[in-house]
């Protein structure tokens, strides 16, 4: 591999539309300006007409088995932003992998005393917060730990932390100036995420859609969701609901036309016991699918998994194919803005400005996934809760 790669003739997606073809340079992991375009030595990609993304960002997954960087930048996801990992020496492997996404944590979730995932049999001791007054201690040992941002894990009424003391981890958080992620899957918790005045939501309930008070309250905060349709469509079906989705989509409408910030992101995982296991970098696509159904213009799809997620947890130096950027980048052939499903058809993947190899052109999002073994035949995991 050189240092220098020239995309000439491509259409780049800058958030809205696409460009007329045009030329785009990487050089040293960054994105060229105007001025470096022309025969200055290096590699040179015809695009031939394809259509340049910036690199596709997956705003809540879980990393572990099958489910690795490597495996998710082979499908365009060159960002992913893991929503719990331990022991700590797990999260630095994952950002140390050499060939692979990108790969952000927030580390230990925090957890209430009796809710479902302080039943998961590795969940650490140390992730139960049970009072306002453990609320510095447990952000102070995570960040220490290398963690991005926090998680909590809402389960009002459920064994979940009570409403002060997710306040209280909140807001120290925010003393520290770290993003706090809420796992809301009831309306409850949702609400409970808003009184702690928490960044981001993510998941949405099953059934009945999320109520006008509700979604105002969301578009008023700047509260930024992600509802991970891909989890909670798989959830539904899983435990015999399959019309429980119906309503999480329609949340979906709602709060984009409230002007609520939906960010994709799939609950990727791994995990034994779940309702439903998404595979990594195939269900970006699919999710990406699914906020389309919701009522999202394709445009508006691809920024929920890029700009505007870049934007949601401060990444500042991806998202959008400009100059100085990172060069996070996926050549595709198809126009999406026509039909989303082309962001499948990769030729090219860049990371940093370091290619990869492509998985290949995937099957048609409803055979993505294998068959599920009904809920009761996997374990406690499967009510209507997921791992994270």
């Amino acid at each position: 591999m050189t240092d220098r790669v020239t995309i000439t003739g491509v259409r780049v997606f800058d958030g809205r539309r696409l460009s007329e073809p045009r030329d785009v340079v990487v050089a040293d992991g960054v994105i060229g300006t105007d001025d470096d375009t022309g025969p200055s030595g290096g590699d040179v990609v015809s695009a031939d007409g394809g259509v340049l993304l910036p690199g596709l960002i997956d705003a809540h997954v879980h990393l572990g088995g099958r489910q690795t960087p490597e495996r998710l930048c082979s499908y365009g996801v060159t960002t992913a932003l893991d929503m719990s990992s331990y022991p700590p020496q797990r999260m630095a492997a994952l950002r140390d992998t050499p060939r692979g996404a990108d790969i952000r944590s927030a580390g230990i979730p925090a957890i209430g005393p009796g809710g479902l995932h302080a039943r998961i049999p590795a969940m650490p001791a140390d992730a139960v917060v049970t009072r306002p007054g453990q609320a510095e201690p447990f952000v102070a040992a995570r960040l220490a730990e290398g963690s991005d941002y926090i998680k909590i894990i809402a389960d009002p009424g459920d064994g979940g932390p009570d409403q002060p003391t997710v306040t209280a981890l909140v807001r120290a958080a925010h003393a520290r100036n770290v993003r706090v992620v809420v796992h809301a899957t009831s309306r409850d918790a949702v609400l409970q995420a808003l009184d702690a005045r928490a960044d981001i939501v993510t998941h949405l309930p099953l059934g009945a859609p999320l109520d006008r008070p509700v979604v105002d309250r969301l578009a008023a905060e700047g509260c930024i969701v992600v509802p991970t349709l891909t989890m909670m469509e798989g959830i539904a079906a899983g435990t015999g609901r399959p019309g429980a989705f119906a309503g999480t989509s329609r949340s979906v409408a709602l709060l984009q036309r409230a002007g609520v910030p939906v960010v994709a992101g799939t609950d990727t995982n791994d995990t034994a016991g779940v309702p439903f296991q998404p595979e990594g970098g195939t269900s970006l696509h699919h999710e990406l699918e699914l906020l389309v159904d919701a009522g999202l213009s394709a445009a508006e799809a691809l920024r929920a998994a890029t700009g505007l997620a870049a934007q949601a947890f401060g990444l500042t130096d991806r998202g959008s194919v400009e100059a100085g950027l990172r060069a996070d980048l996926v050549l595709i052939d198809g126009d999406p803005l026509a039909d989303i499903r082309a962001t499948r058809n990769i030729r090219r993947i860049w990371c940093g400005g370091v290619e990869h190899q492509p998985a290949g052109r995937y099957p048609d999002s409803e055979e993505r996934e294998p068959e599920r073994p009904p809920a009761e035949d996997r374990g406690t995991h499967a009510r209507v809760r997921e791992e994270g």
